[in-house]
């Protein structure tokens, strides 16, 4: 079963093309968990949040309860203790703080001077090309840290696939960059230091100023660098990837798979949802036929990963209930 393979995962990543049903996957995911007894958080990094319209409730950018004990749906384990709690990572309010928290440092750390100039460079950066990608990246990190503080496992309801992997790329390359810039401020201190041993002054007040900022840049380089070993350790973080059995989603979880793999992060399971029925009438059967077509290409490519089918089913997917029925049907995988 899909909640099997992820069972033992701290972490797991649900994406795929957009409009294939992630959100609804991700979050019979987070409620089939927390029927076992887990604490789940529930993450949507996606700008088109759809969790508070999925679960009837508003959710916000803190963590709110969406399901906890006495509020699971039918079926769950007796006197279960497991709970999912949902936050909506938002994109603006991330910028915001991450470039006020900028600017508090900056305050700190350059003379008054450099003030001006600096706030009319974080002006700029706010608009800037990888802005929001950065800030996002930095609130999954925490709500990685969160989840391994507080929660048993962290479903992270992804944005679609191109953004998603741009994100998963981040870490290594943040890792780097700060990596640079900290062999550079270790130039200029043993620069710095040779020229005051030679006479030419220097302050403590600037000597702080040094060490607060190495203290910043090794703070941030350590949360990517255990961003990316949690995310790239298949015992700790899986990725499911969800698609219907269409030409351009099947085309699209093809090259998503390649991709994830080069970056080393581990593919646990491919999700098929919305199967058509093959015996609910002539149109149906031959879309079905048409499904299973594609799927068996799907499978010649990625052969190894289970892949598990999820039937359309009636109604609307919203609230506790509905969850709960998908997550009855997160079952086998097929060969």
């Amino acid at each position: 079963m899909l909640l099997d393979l992820i069972t033992s995962r701290r972490v797991v990543f649900v994406g795929g093309k957009g409009g294939v049903g992630k959100t609804s996957i991700a979050a019979a995911l987070a409620l089939g968990r927390a029927g076992a007894g887990a604490r789940v958080l529930l993450v949507s990094t996606d700008p088109a949040h759809n969790l508070g319209h999925l679960w009837d409730r508003p959710v916000g950018d803190e963590p709110v309860r969406l399901a906890g004990p006495g509020g699971l749906a039918p079926g769950a384990g007796a006197g279960t203790t497991g709970y999912v709690d949902g936050l909506e990572i938002d994109p603006e309010r991330t910028v915001e703080q991450h470039l006020s928290a900028v600017a508090g440092t900056i305050r700190r750390l350059l003379p008054e001077r450099m003030h001006a100039p600096a706030a009319r460079h974080l002006e700029l950066a706010r608009q800037a090309p990888g802005t929001h990608e950065s800030a996002v990246l930095e609130r999954i990190a925490e709500a990685v840290e969160l989840g391994e503080e507080a929660y048993d496992v962290v479903v992270f309801d992804t944005a679609p696939s191109g953004h998603t992997l741009r994100l998963l790329a981040l870490p290594e390359q943040l890792t780097s960059w700060t990596e640079t810039l900290l062999a550079n401020r270790d130039r200029s201190e043993r620069f710095g230091s040779a020229v005051r041993g030679l006479g030419g002054g220097g302050g403590g007040e600037e000597n702080d100023r040094d060490a607060e900022l190495r203290r910043i840049l090794v703070r941030r380089r350590n949360r990517f660098s255990r961003l990316r070993e949690v995310v790239t350790d298949p015992a700790q973080t899986g990725f499911v990837v969800v698609l219907t059995a269409e030409l351009l989603p099947i085309a699209e979880t093809m090259e998503v798979y390649e991709k994830l793999t080069g970056l080393g992060v581990d593919v646990a399971a491919l999700v098929a949802n919305r199967r058509s029925p093959a015996d609910a009438g002539e149109l149906l059967a031959r879309r079905r036929g048409q499904e299973d077509e594609h799927l068996v290409r799907l499978r010649q490519r990625v052969p190894d990963v289970p892949l598990l089918d999820v039937p359309l089913l009636p109604g609307d997917l919203v609230g506790t209930e509905a969850l709960a029925a998908l997550a009855d049907r997160l079952g086998p995988s097929s060969s």
